[in-house]
């Protein structure tokens, strides 16, 4: 099953990059309420220093490694006469963009208790700067299966980087994680059946829904829900591709998963201050800031009252529930990406303070020359990755626009699969943008992937409630998601704006 926990640490550091902090404190549970015991660190002398877990970037060396009343207590030192990543740790460390510790290692000795393990012998590997200590987000991954009595732990540190950051790619270990998460569910209950996938899964679906007696081995469990839901795997997939259909924004913007019901992303917010010398001229030191942002998940719910007797007489139930509450979400979703403006909806990229607008140079007459401007006043970066979004009212104006040679703007796509274009860029419609009006921002252009981050906790939760309203002849159907959005690059996004 995989847990997530969650680590506690102090950290500090000297102009010269000694660094000192307390990388594991005893007597207090993690998050699934393991303990690791005093005593039970083996380590060698000394152990890299990484950042974020990445091998790919040694930024020191932890030359004192000690239990300490308090905790595991180390000391190293940052090359910061030698490596330059090890100079930009160091600043955002002092910028508190980055302040916490996490270790790796590997478990040998632990007992399990009610509410988790207490580990009294591990193997420490290696110990990193992470971005956020004690807070959600400065997490580790921790595969533990009980079947063969063994443990394996594998320490991944999820922290948020900025865009220019080496991805790390955790398939592999996702795989894993989805086969022990089933294996575990298993062995955890007695006599639970064995899953099994086919056609079977809609049929057995079906006659649950109606309360008939069905094959309880063509259901699965969906252990991510707060109590476990019976569900053909095909409903959450379908789920999904209906979702794309209501928002199109997925298929541009940069769509994530998280484990986390908040994600804090460290940003750059400024570069050196280089200068030209001479030959021996003094030079002058300079550090790049750092700050960061965060994106919360949010939460969308609704529950479908259906009677009774539709349930035992509609041999189709399956799929018109699904499909209700797929349209209704999926409209949800597509409207708060554009617009979303309020505390529990995800964060529109229309509504982001920060934004560059170019004026259109009329109040209603949409002019095709701010159309060139607006594209061209877009770094050349971001201008050969931009997509152009609009609703149809505006996209119906757009067809009839002319350049300065009197070609039309807008282009059909004549290949299958291949985007319609304006001015060679892709365009995406969607229904909830602003019409033009006086004042109103219609169109938007920019690079969705860099720019706007999507990041999904909960694809699909739906709890069938066949009992509290039985008296009333009524079955609830209760469904949720949760989904978090939201604004990390203004620079690559550009408004039309409707203005002289």
């Amino acid at each position: 099953m995989t847990d997530r926990l969650e680590f506690k640490a102090t950290l500090s550091v000297t102009d010269a990059g000694e660094i000192t902090g307390l990388a594991w404190p005893f007597g207090s549970p993690d998050r699934v309420g393991d303990v690791i015991e005093k005593g039970a660190f083996a380590a060698p002398a000394s152990l890299p220093m990484l950042f974020a877990h990445d091998q790919g970037q040694v930024i020191g060396v932890w030359d004192e490694i000690a239990e300490s009343p308090e905790g595991l207590t180390v000391k190293g030192k940052l090359l910061v006469d030698d490596v330059e990543r090890a100079r930009e740790v160091r600043a955002m460390i002092r910028a508190g963009a980055v302040s916490g510790l996490s270790i790796g290692f590997v478990t040998r000795s632990a007992k399990r208790h009610a509410k988790g393990r207490t580990i009294s012998a591990l193997d420490l590997h290696e110990i990193s700067v992470v971005a956020v200590p004690a807070h959600p987000g400065a997490q580790i991954t921790s595969i533990k299966s009980n079947v063969l009595h063994k443990e394996l732990t594998v320490e991944l540190e999820e922290t948020q980087t900025p865009a220019n950051a080496p991805h790390i790619d955790t398939k592999a270990f996702e795989s894993v994680l989805a086969r022990l998460d089933k294996i575990e569910a298993k062995g955890n209950r007695p006599g639970a059946p064995a899953i099994v996938q086919g056609a079977a899964e809609s049929k057995a679906f079906v006659s649950f829904l109606q309360g008939a007696d069905f094959d309880k081995k063509a259901l699965t469990v969906a252990a991510d829900a707060p109590a476990y839901v019976l569900a053909p795997e095909e409903t959450s997939g379908e789920f999904i591709r209906n979702l794309v259909e209501f928002s199109p924004i997925r298929a541009i913007a940069d769509v994530r998963t998280t484990g986390s019901h908040t994600i804090l992303l460290p940003k750059r917010t400024g570069i050196t201050n280089a200068v030209w010398v001479g030959e021996t001229t003094a030079r002058t030191a300079s550090e790049p800031t750092f700050d960061q942002m965060q994106i919360e998940v949010k939460e969308v719910a609704t529950f479908v009252p259906l009677s009774l007797r539709m349930l035992e007489d509609s041999s189709n139930v399956e799929a018109e529930v699904r499909l209700a509450l797929a349209e209704d979400f999926g409209a949800k979703e597509a409207l708060s990406f554009v617009k979303g403006t309020t505390a529990v909806e995800p964060q529109g990229y229309m509504t982001a303070a920060g934004i560059a607008e170019t004026n259109n140079g009329h109040a209603t007459t949409l002019s095709a020359d701010a159309l060139i401007r607006l594209m061209y006043a877009m770094p050349a970066t971001y201008r050969s990755r931009g997509s152009w979004v609009m609703n149809g009212t505006t996209l119906a104006v757009i067809r009839t626009l002319k350049d300065g040679n009197g070609n039309y703007l807008w282009q059909p796509s004549y290949q299958a699969g291949q985007p319609e274009t304006i001015l060679g860029r892709p365009v995406v419609e969607a229904k909830d943008m602003p019409d033009i009006a006086a004042g109103a921002t219609p169109i938007i252009f920019g690079d969705f992937k860099a720019g706007y981050r999507i990041y999904d906790r909960i694809a699909l939760d739906v709890l069938p409630d066949l009992l509290t309203q039985r008296i009333n002849g009524i079955a609830l159907f209760h469904a949720r998601r949760r989904v978090g959005a939201g604004v990390v690059r203004t620079d690559v996004f550009r408004k039309l704006k409707m203005a002289a």
